[in-house]
């Protein structure tokens, strides 16, 4: 069916102290999508952020992240007291995402949650024993990580004390013993922050609308999935990286770019048949329709780069198992095509689109790299082969249409209007119709370029850190109904939902 869609992080949601959240404003979210006949809502990814409030590096490949939780709706289920709500710090700039205050309140909510377990009714607690049960593939090592992150000051695990950072058996039971409440505090954070996001994709499910997740390919070095489970990445028992990730010189960097994350031990992934892999896909698959897998091209093959190496210059590339672990979830998920979009943007060789094929997996157009001059360019509409793309006007990491319009020379601008016959007023929009009339089967739009915003709205800009994931909605969820409302209208008279 075709369908379109919009691009917008939970953390950009309006109405909410430092963060957008899970609850009312979210809800409110995907019925106005499916008031005007929006079919699919993407997001980045769910997990828990770096110190720059990245999501695509994170601590935990399987965790959500705590700044999500919403605190009415803990109060609305029974689980906090209105009185909780006052102990919330809330100072800050509810335009912009604040990660400090952010992170203040999770912590906040977090203790007010572990003072009033002990009131809830029976039926509650027997439910979170369920659910604790059904994690124990990784959550007591997340709780573990996260609170020996906190006792150690943040400093990644290789630092740590050896008994901790090598996991010696004694002392993560000295841990258990001494730190119980701060390790539970951890685990009714996860517990209820899944009990919000699946309520949230229920209400999605009812009103129609697709969900569609991202998952990063790797997991950040200081993480709770390195630290646990060492053997499956490339690291030395110190801690120290034996080979990284990135990407090699290309046009955009004479250096290439280097990622700093380990590259997977893809023969002790084989001998366990790709066991840590299928859990985290099968646990991302619990919470979304559809999954971006982000640098597909990895699962084909993977640039990796001497541990010790500050540059991307010298590394190989080396096969990955990628069709036979594809193979795998294809075994366990059922019927012949996975839930999964494949982030095929770059360089890519004929055989990261033969394994993409092979699955038949859409992968990406991006319409801001359609207008180079060159009529063979695989992003132009009329050179899509098949319908089995999903097209954007922008992703997450470029700028918005009219920060990229703004951007280009006249002679690029000419290109852009000779392809669109006639002159460019509204380039979001008009891009976003280029998109909606291609033959792909999915065309999604950032909320930014339907609210004609500029660069200041732009979500990341790919080897920055600063300023980054810090747009948010200004107004309510009502404010955009004319966007929407749009957006439908255009939608429907391509035959799109």
């Amino acid at each position: 069916m075709r369908r379109s869609g919009v691009l917008l992080h939970p953390t950009a949601l309006p109405g909410t102290p430092a963060c957008g959240s899970l609850g009312q404003a979210a809800h409110a979210w995907v019925d106005a999508l499916a008031d005007h006949g929006i079919g699919a809502w993407q997001l980045l990814p769910l997990a828990p952020t770096d110190g720059t409030g990245s999501p695509y590096s994170s601590p935990s490949g399987f965790a959500l992240n705590p700044w999500l939780l919403d605190a009415e709706q803990l109060v609305a289920d029974g689980l906090l007291e209105v009185a909780d709500l006052a102990t919330l710090p809330t100072a800050g700039d509810a335009t912009r995402f604040d990660p400090a205050l952010a992170e203040r309140r999770a912590e906040a909510l977090a203790d007010a949650l572990l003072r009033r377990a002990p009131q809830w009714p029976e039926l509650l607690r027997r439910d979170l024993e369920q659910w604790r049960d059904r994690q124990s593939f990784w959550l007591p090592d997340h709780c573990r990580f996260m609170v020996l992150r906190r006792l150690h000051g943040q400093q990644p695990w290789w630092c740590w004390p050896t008994p901790f950072a090598r996991r010696e058996r004694a002392a993560l039971a000295g841990l258990e013993r001494d730190h119980a409440a701060a390790l539970e505090r951890e685990v009714l954070l996860q517990w209820q922050l899944q009990r919000q996001w699946q309520s949230l994709l229920q209400r999605a499910r009812s009103r129609g609308v697709e969900v569609i997740g991202d998952l990063p390919f790797y997991v950040a070095h200081d993480s709770a999935d390195v630290w646990s489970r060492r053997r499956l990445f490339s690291v030395r028992r110190d801690g120290r990286l034996t080979l990284q990730s990135g990407v090699p010189p290309d046009y955009f960097s004479a250096t290439g770019q280097l990622w700093g994350t380990p590259v997977y031990r893809w023969p002790l992934h084989r001998l366990s048949r790709f066991h840590w892999w299928m859990r985290r896909l099968e646990r991302q698959l619990e919470f979304v329709d559809l999954l971006r897998l982000d640098h597909f091209r990895a699962l084909e093959a993977a640039w990796c780069v001497p541990g010790g190496d500050s540059t991307a210059e010298t590394g190989t590339w080396r096969r990955s198992p990628g069709s036979a672990l594809l193979r795998r979830l294809q075994a366990t998920h059922g019927g012949d095509h996975l839930p999964l979009i494949a982030e095929d943007l770059g360089v890519i060789t004929p055989a990261v689109e033969a394994l993409r094929d092979s699955y038949r997996l859409p992968g990406m157009k991006i319409l801001q790299f359609a207008f180079d001059g060159n009529p063979d360019n695989p992003y132009l509409p009329e050179n899509f082969r098949g319908d089995d793309w999903v097209v954007y006007t922008g992703t997450h990491d470029n700028a918005t249409c009219i920060g990229w319009w703004n951007s280009l020379s006249a002679e690029e601008r000419g290109r852009v209007e000779a392809h669109l016959a006639g002159p460019v007023q509204a380039p979001g929009w008009q891009l976003l119709e280029l998109a909606l009339a291609s033959r792909a089967e999915l065309a999604v739009v950032p909320l930014q370029d339907l609210l004609c915003l500029g660069d200041e709205a732009r979500f990341n800009s790919p080897g920055t850190t600063a300023g980054n994931w810090s747009w948010r909605l200004s107004g309510g969820i009502a404010t955009i109904t004319g966007p929407l409302q749009g957006l439908g209208e255009m939608a429907r008279r391509y035959g799109r939902r």
